[in-house]
């Protein structure tokens, strides 16, 4: 059947019917016969696609000359939301964002409004949040690399890495009170005290599990001459590509730069430890495995710094001493009219932040996490935007995919790690 399409050339768009804009690539110089492309949807009931995307690609053979990704089949509409509920409200919302790592989503957002506030949250706060983020991080990368080795086949390291991560998400529970959307971060400070009982715990889990499973995946997988084949080579981009399109984390240092909101642009006391910042060289996807790889490495490292500093603290508050911004102890709420006044303001009114705009970042399983938040002075946020990272890596994925054949679409789609919370515009 004849697509009768405009011929293009050097990448540019073309308009496609229903609304759909593909991206094609034709060797200069020669023409084709349009009729003998064929225009594949994948997604989003598609399994790897998560429901959340849909790729329209146009095919020569197995060769992927034209594409289109479409995400939004999630609406969250969180910015919307924001400006309809407290800041406090909001800390749920975030879980969701990226629910493989929630923990530094609700940090994130704390830390803005804190900064909004211009108060600086007790020691023992920060270090827990560093090490709570860590963990966090190292999950979300045991989800990303779990997932994407099963979809080329290798089922065995999922099941390794994914029961690791249970690990890690039980342990998280017991301290947080839930599994997954744990909204455990609060302005001001954190909803309850971990105990060193816990951190001997979560260091066992590193030492026996983790270090074990990771050790066991490099044996199985980065010599193999499948996975090699599947990976390397493939979903390449360019270390000026990546920079042209905001591309950051992994996906970005899987090209060589060392570019990390940890390093340069230091939050929390991210100063106070030591960890080096892993980078590929090629930018495909065997590199971007390899980074995350090391990353959980360096994030046990960084955990085991943290360990003794936290133990110092014992004892310490874990929430700011401002009644503007911290809710007082329900101890005290039963008891005291000036608590239970003060709760029922900040719960119903919501904090009030001083009128401007602010910015903060993080960095994120993905990249550079950040929010930012305009204040009128009132307990709502006027407006609220959030920078997703895998949202704007997700727009350099016709870099990867043109060129590439049908059976690179999920091992590419799997290693940008898009997040479906991410993307609710």
């Amino acid at each position: 059947m004849s697509l009768d399409l405009p011929y293009s050339q050097g990448g540019e768009f073309v308009d496609l019917p229903h609304d759909i804009r593909l991206r094609r690539i034709y060797p200069e110089g020669e023409d084709y016969d349009l009729s003998a492309r064929t225009v594949l949807n994948v997604g989003p009931s598609h399994p790897a696609m998560h429901g959340t995307i849909r790729m329209v690609v146009e095919l020569d053979g197995e060769t992927i000359v034209g594409c289109d990704v479409i995400p939004g089949y999630l609406h969250r509409g969180f910015e919307k939301e924001c400006e309809a509920h407290t800041y406090h409200q909001a800390i749920p919302y975030t879980d969701r964002l990226n629910y493989c790592s929630p923990l530094i989503n609700n940090f994130a957002w704390v830390e803005t409004v804190e900064k909004m506030f211009g108060v600086e949250v007790p020691r023992r706060t920060q270090l827990i949040r560093m090490y709570l983020s860590e963990v966090s991080r190292i999950t979300d990368h045991l989800t990303c690399i779990g997932a994407a080795l099963m979809e080329v086949g290798a089922l065995t390291p999922f099941l390794w890495m994914i029961e690791v991560r249970d690990w890690y998400w039980e342990h998280i529970c017991r301290v947080t009170g839930a599994r997954l959307t744990q909204t455990y971060a609060r302005i001001g400070g954190l909803a309850r005290d971990v105990t060193d009982e816990w951190l001997d715990r979560c260091e066992q889990i590193n030492s026996e599990h983790l270090v074990k499973t990771l050790r066991d995946v490099h044996v199985l997988v980065d010599h193999n001459r499948i996975f090699i084949d599947r990976m390397r080579g493939v979903g390449v981009v360019s270390q000026k590509d990546a920079i042209s399109y905001g591309v950051t984390g992994p996906m970005l240092r899987s090209t060589g730069v060392g570019l990390d909101c940890r390093k340069y642009a230091p939050y929390e006391l991210y100063e106070e430890v030591s960890f080096d910042v892993p980078i590929g060289k090629y930018g495909d996807n065997y590199d971007r495995y390899f980074v995350r790889m090391r990353e959980m490495e360096e994030s046990m490292k960084i955990c085991r710094q943290l360990d003794p500093l936290i133990r110092a603290t014992n004892g310490e508050e874990i929430k700011v001493d401002d009644s503007r911004v911290s809710l007082p102890p329900k101890s005290e709420v039963y008891s005291n009219i000036e608590a239970l006044m003060n709760h029922f303001k900040l719960i119903m009114e919501g904090q009030r932040p001083p009128q401007g705009e602010c910015y903060h970042a993080v960095e994120g399983g993905n990249g550079e996490l950040g929010f930012y938040i305009v204040s009128d002075g009132t307990g709502r946020p006027y407006k609220a935007r959030c920078r997703p990272p895998s949202f704007v890596n997700m727009g350099s994925a016709h870099l990867q995919l043109l060129g590439a054949q049908v059976a690179d679409i999920v091992p590419i789609f799997g290693q940008i790690n898009m997040i479906g919370g991410e993307c609710d515009r």
